[in-house]
């Protein structure tokens, strides 16, 4: 994994709060490695936004921006309601 993805991973499992901690970091376990370029570019930006925003958003308690309603924006929700599933 080159230094770039490890960031990304370090940051989604130190976003600030411990839900958003799971939920960003075991996606970037799972999937942050297989992404294309744009998308690992699209993550990083989601990152970007604060932890209550992403929270809302991703356990759909709030619209997304259309700005920010993108592919990944949907693996992540997607993978929310997986382990959502799961637990």
């Amino acid at each position: 994994m080159d230094s770039r993805l490890k960031r990304l991973a370090f940051r989604a499992h130190h976003m600030g709060s411990n839900e958003n901690d799971i939920l960003f970091g075991g996606f970037a376990e799972r999937y942050l490695a297989g992404l294309s370029p744009e998308q690992v570019d699209r993550f990083e930006a989601l990152l970007a936004e604060t932890d209550n925003d992403l929270f809302n958003w991703v356990t759909a308690k709030e619209p997304v921006p259309e700005r920010l309603d993108h592919d990944v924006m949907a693996m992540i929700k997607k993978f929310v309601q997986e382990e959502a599933a799961i637990t």
